[in-house]
């Protein structure tokens, strides 16, 4: 008997493989139950078969995203009050400024009042700039307590949803986990 060229087997190796991914990705991978999505585990407790499993899973489902849909979102969580700019960071500025350059001033070149008035404009702008600066921090911290607002309600939904589908499942017969 002749033996087949290596180039021949090279083929049919690789023909082979092509088959076997073909055939891999042909079937879908199984779905993963209602159940399961949620994070639960249910177990038949009263001879089910996996289709009544699957029927009441599905079933139980989207009764308790329609419960949860129906209940009022819970309240958000109380956030701190914001604090608000007493206002006249400029005008602090300005004073602290013009004591500042009256010494450097008065030190400097024996003229405390022009050294004042640079003193003071460097405070206004100082004090401008801490204003923007508390207001820029509210803002941020606004909306990273409305970020975890959302988010918490979001849990708060998906808990609820998994609560009312172990109940339901629970009085079904199954026995839930």
């Amino acid at each position: 008997m002749k033996t087949p060229s290596p180039a021949l087997l090279a083929a049919l190796a690789l023909a082979c493989a092509g088959t076997a991914a073909a055939q891999e990705t042909a079937t879908p991978p199984a779905a993963a139950s209602p159940a399961a999505s949620t994070g639960l585990l249910v177990y038949p407790a009263k001879s089910q078969d996996a289709a009544q499993q699957a029927k009441d899973e599905t079933e139980c489902q989207d009764w308790s995203k329609a419960q949860a849909a129906a209940a009022p979102a819970p309240a958000p969580a109380a956030a701190e009050p914001a604090q608000q700019a007493a206002g006249g960071e400029r005008i602090r500025g300005a004073a602290r400024g013009a004591a500042a350059g009256a010494v450097i001033g008065e030190v400097a070149n024996d003229d405390a009042s022009e050294g004042a008035q640079v003193g003071a404009a460097a405070g206004v702008v100082a004090g401008g700039h801490r204003t923007r600066q508390a207001r820029r921090d509210q803002k941020e911290q606004a909306e990273a307590q409305e970020k975890a607002n959302a988010q918490a309600a979001e849990q708060a939904k998906a808990d609820a949803v998994k609560r009312g589908m172990a109940a339901c499942l629970e009085s079904r017969g199954y026995t839930v986990k």
